[in-house]
């Protein structure tokens, strides 16, 4: 299996990961369908999002994917006024990645990284390797260690 940056960034950090490919379709990119894929609980597989603040400009939030992100939350923990999605068409020339395979880790440019805090529930996460079809398992703390990360509550809340 040929390493991403991602990998590379792990490996000298001296952080332990688990890589784990699947098979995806590019008409389902989804992280719900990854988690089926590997066979995983949904809420230990986290996606990666690319906000706009009016203020502080690019931020990449992680959350799991049977959450959607708080909009109005991330704004203020980012002290923005307000946020947006950047489109999807947008992912690849600001982070290096590819739709489907964005990871919170290595871009090609380091942006203010905020991780759902419900992140701690968990003994082990899947985050994309940097390419579609490849997740890194690592634990938590190891996640948010290498993504130079601010834990928070950006995921709106639900009634799980």
């Amino acid at each position: 299996m040929k390493k991403t940056n991602a990998m590379r960034l792990l490996d000298q950090a001296g952080i332990k990961y688990q890589a784990k490919t699947y098979t995806f379709s590019p008409d389902d990119l989804s992280g719900q369908k990854a988690a089926q894929a590997l066979q995983i609980p949904e809420k230990q597989v986290y996606k990666t999002l690319m906000v706009n603040g009016c203020q502080s400009g690019y931020l990449v939030c992680c959350l799991s994917v049977n959450r959607a992100l708080d909009l109005k939350r991330i704004a203020a923990i980012s002290q923005n006024k307000r946020v947006e999605l950047i489109p999807a068409s947008r992912i690849q020339s600001l982070t290096g990645y590819v739709r489907g395979g964005c990871s919170p880790l290595a871009m090609k440019k380091k942006f203010p990284t905020y991780i759902d805090s419900e992140v701690m529930n968990c003994d082990q996460v899947a985050v994309s390797a940097g390419q579609r079809g490849l997740q890194i398992l690592l634990s938590p703390a190891d996640l948010i260690r290498a993504a130079d990360a601010v834990l928070a509550d950006i995921a709106l809340k639900t009634d799980d």
